[in-house]
């Protein structure tokens, strides 16, 4: 994985998201605050972030790197006209590794193809965001103790969720179970569900989901994304279409947990906060672990 960028989910094999968990599993049981000394990471964020970001600033400040880069586009170049690729190629020059969020799909491939350094996806619009996919599949191995044969309940916005759309790529190896559940404007795209297809993953898709919730290992919930609308109208719409409660999760399995990429609106009521099986908040603390895992590789300093 030395000096390879990640943007797609799909540009780790399955043996190398393994290995991450791994390490990411190492981090957490054993940091290791020098592993990026002499190191420079440049975050570029064109899009509003905090848990991404910071979970980035954190593992490279937890390993002992520095960070430059910038939050607000607005406070850098960018602002005056400069292009991405200028951007991109003069950042090059001040760092060993990027990681970048942009609002348009395909963003972060173009980053990488002009970089004289690794890039790594934080997130391109409504595409892939794969850092928080291995993330998921961290949290999920830690909670179910495995990946295989988990029964994923994906609900809320699977048409512009980009954390759906990785993690249904990365988990169709281990012979999962989808269940979608969506407005019918926000449905998962069938693009999607042609991979889906062709990889012989089980799936279906529905507008309710109480009287199925038992069966459930995994609820991975999403917000409904303002920003993805160009209607307010329809946003407004379609926003509160479907709030987890307290009281739906009685007759769910004692394992079963609730994952979230945050941040959340009203789609999990806090009287869920709570409940044992609400991982959400744990899960972004698993981030920082994945990213470490996802840098160190990265830069060749765990193989």
């Amino acid at each position: 994985m030395k000096d390879k960028s990640l943007i797609s989910i799909t540009d780790f094999s399955t043996e190398e998201i393994l290995r991450i968990l791994e390490i990411a599993a190492e981090f957490e049981s054993n940091p290791q605050p020098h592993l990026l000394d002499g190191k420079v990471v440049a975050t570029l964020f064109f899009e509003p972030s905090t848990r991404t970001r910071l979970s980035f600033e954190s593992a490279v400040n937890r390993m002992g790197g520095r960070v430059i880069g910038f939050s607000d586009p607005n406070a850098s170049s960018v602002s005056k006209g400069e292009t991405l690729k200028d951007t991109v190629r003069m950042v090059s020059n001040y760092c060993d590794l990027i990681v970048m969020r942009h609002p348009l799909e395909g963003s972060s491939r173009y980053a990488s193809e002009v970089a004289t350094v690794p890039v790594i996806n934080a997130g391109d619009g409504a595409n892939q965001h794969p850092t928080q996919t291995l993330l998921d599949m961290y949290s999920i191995k830690k909670t179910q103790g495995r990946l295989d044969n988990i029964n994923i309940f994906m609900v809320g916005d699977l048409k512009y969720g980009r954390t759906v759309h990785s993690l249904l790529m990365a988990m169709a190896p281990f012979n999962p179970t989808f269940n979608f559940i969506s407005h019918p404007k926000l449905k998962m795209p069938d693009e999607y569900k042609l991979f889906l297809d062709q990889k012989g993953v089980k799936y279906y898709e529905h507008q309710e989901f109480t009287d199925i919730i038992s069966q459930a290992d995994i609820i991975y919930m999403t917000r409904v994304q303002r920003e993805r609308f160009s209607d307010l109208m329809e946003y407004e719409k379609t926003k509160d279409t479907y709030v987890l409660r307290n009281s739906m999760l009685a007759n769910t399995k004692p394992t079963m947990r609730i994952l979230h990429p945050l941040p959340r609106i009203n789609e999990i009521n806090q009287d869920v906060d709570q409940n044992p099986k609400a991982y959400y908040f744990d899960q972004a603390r698993n981030g920082v672990f994945a990213r470490q895992a996802v840098i160190s590789a990265v830069l060749g300093l765990k193989s």
